[in-house]
């Protein structure tokens, strides 16, 4: 199609509103214009055709008959355009809603909610992709992205899900007795000596370790491809752990793991993002959800 043969869209839509409704003042009001704007779109027809397309009649406006085919055949177009703008948006209502998160927040925070929320909106499928790869929700068709960071991130609107401070967990009892106040430099400098367990593929939380004076190239350190890995490992007494609080808070009020350090505080947190515009239905239901009633961790 060569854009170039076609009208102003504005004109061709302002001309079939007035033959539709048999006035200009109408068409103003119907598409939230003026009537001068309506009038002038038509006349810009009417110059580009070299004929009248609308006439007065009595108090309004009547099409001629060249008018008249041209508003038959713009109202076929645009209730084709409408019917497909609609198809788009039903299906977009229908899909199940799309998120993506990291394997480990899906699996430590995210997964023990969702019996949950089924429960409440048995309705609302939910698709979950684990990725440590940033999403682009525009171009793969993601709704929702949980993101770790300190944020804000370009081109995405959200809210804050949970705090991210810093802990350095074992198993209880396993380490000896421990220093009377985790946030003090004094159990920081503790938990250096100890066996440590670390995620390979979790840049970000090893640069956070750098950040509050751990060097993870300094530790006794068993280095594993996953955070999936290292909490099991973890659990079982094997080493101890560098993890955002949100992701061992279960694990800590259940005693299968004590904190041995804690990060005072922290501008890191976990994000549920979004494109800027409306979300569908059920994404919208979802994140009201995730904001209101998700009680997926004591304290949360």
């Amino acid at each position: 199609m060569d854009w170039r043969d076609i009208p102003s869209l504005s004109a061709l839509r302002a001309f079939e509103a007035a033959a539709r409704l048999g006035s200009l003042s109408e068409a103003a009001r119907a598409l939230n214009v003026t009537h001068a704007a309506i009038a002038a779109h038509v006349r810009a027809l009417e110059a580009e055709f070299g004929q009248p397309l609308l006439r007065r009649s009595g108090r309004g406006m009547v099409p001629t008959q060249a008018g008249t085919e041209l508003a038959r055949d713009l109202g076929n177009g645009f209730a084709e355009i409408a019917a497909g703008v609609r198809a788009l948006r039903q299906g977009r209502e229908d899909r199940p809603v799309i998120l993506t998160t990291t394997p480990s927040f899906a699996e430590n925070w995210l997964m023990p909610c969702l019996a949950a929320f089924w429960s409440a909106h048995p309705d609302v499928p939910l698709t979950v992709q684990t990725s440590q790869k940033i999403v682009d929700l525009r171009r793969d068709g993601v709704d929702l992205a949980i993101r770790h960071g300190k944020g804000p991130w370009p081109g995405v609107d959200g809210v804050v899900l949970t705090h991210a401070k810093m802990v350095v967990v074992g198993k209880p009892g396993r380490y000896g007795p421990l220093p009377e106040d985790p946030t003090s430099a004094a159990a920081w400098e503790w938990v250096k000596g100890l066996p440590w367990l670390l995620d390979l593929s979790h840049v970000e939380f090893n640069q956070r370790l750098e950040r509050l004076g751990v060097e993870p190239a300094g530790l006794t350190a068993t280095a594993l491809q996953s955070n999936a890995l290292v909490l099991p490992a973890c659990r079982g007494g094997v080493g101890v752990s560098a993890q955002p609080f949100a992701l061992v808070e279960a694990d800590i009020i259940d005693g299968r793991l004590e904190v041995l350090a804690e990060e005072i505080d922290s501008d890191y947190a976990y994000h549920l993002l979004h494109l800027p515009g409306p979300l569908s239905r059920r994404a919208q239901t979802f994140v009201t959800w995730m904001r209101r009633d998700a009680r997926c961790i004591v304290g949360n």
